[in-house]
């Protein structure tokens, strides 16, 4: 993790710590022990044995996939829950994830100390932590990337390319609530009784064990993200 310019605090709050002292205070204590205290260039993994590796990555940027007014933890959690749904769509368990962030020059600490508490979240209820990652400022908007990392048996994971004609069709979950409560952060339509749409939007449900549970059912899954019509192409 190579040091970068801090960013500067919101008026009355006291500056940012350097990027070490920023890692220091609210990303080391989420690290796994292969993220060697987040000191070093890269972490060391050994794979469980017996596993084959799974990975995927997602980004975010502000003003695209999340609001300048979500609280700081459920964007974090947002951004983590995401990647842990594609893990979910290939049957696969969580190992340990990389993030990146860039944050807005003039961000106070206080935004990164929710940023970092919804990812300490999170990481007891799915059980896995940081391995490493970057942090750096920006005069843009905020964007945070997510490398995941995840484990299945040799020759288990769901696969798109699986799929076969005449096969049914299953859908987990419901469509269309995470756009719906969107559109409810932004005042496009009017908030719903209980916040059920916008709790939706904000922290969607990664699957886990459902993938896991299908790995010696279904011939293929995948992650619904633009639409059900729109994402069965890739597996038709």
């Amino acid at each position: 993790m190579p040091p970068h310019p801090p960013a500067a605090a919101s008026p009355g709050e006291g500056p940012l710590p350097g990027e070490f002292g920023l890692i220091a205070r609210h990303f080391r204590p989420l690290a796994a022990p292969e993220a060697l205290g987040l000191l070093d260039d890269a972490a060391l993994l050994d794979p469980p044995p017996g596993r084959t590796l799974v990975l995927a990555a997602d980004a975010m940027v502000e003003g695209v996939h999340f609001l300048s007014t979500d609280p700081p933890d459920t964007v974090s959690r947002r951004l983590l829950r995401t990647n842990l749904s594609d893990l979910a769509a290939m049957g696969a368990e969580p190992l340990g994830y990389l993030l990146t962030t860039a944050f807005p020059r003039g961000t106070a600490e206080s935004v990164v100390a929710g940023f970092a508490a919804g990812l300490a979240e999170d990481q007891r209820l799915f059980g896995l932590r940081i391995l490493g990652g970057d942090t750096v400022s920006t005069p843009g908007p905020a964007c945070h990337s997510l490398t995941i990392l995840g484990t299945v048996p040799p020759g288990a994971a769901l696969r798109r390319d699986g799929a076969r004609a005449g096969d049914d069709v299953w859908v987990s979950g419901c469509i269309g609530d995470g756009a719906l409560g969107l559109a409810v952060g932004q005042g496009r339509l009017p908030p719903d009784p209980g916040g059920h749409l916008l709790r939706r939007y904000r922290l969607p449900d990664p699957r886990l064990a459902l993938g896991i549970a299908l790995r010696d059912v279904a011939r293929a899954a995948m992650d619904v993200s633009d639409g059900l019509v729109q994402d069965l192409g890739p597996v038709s």
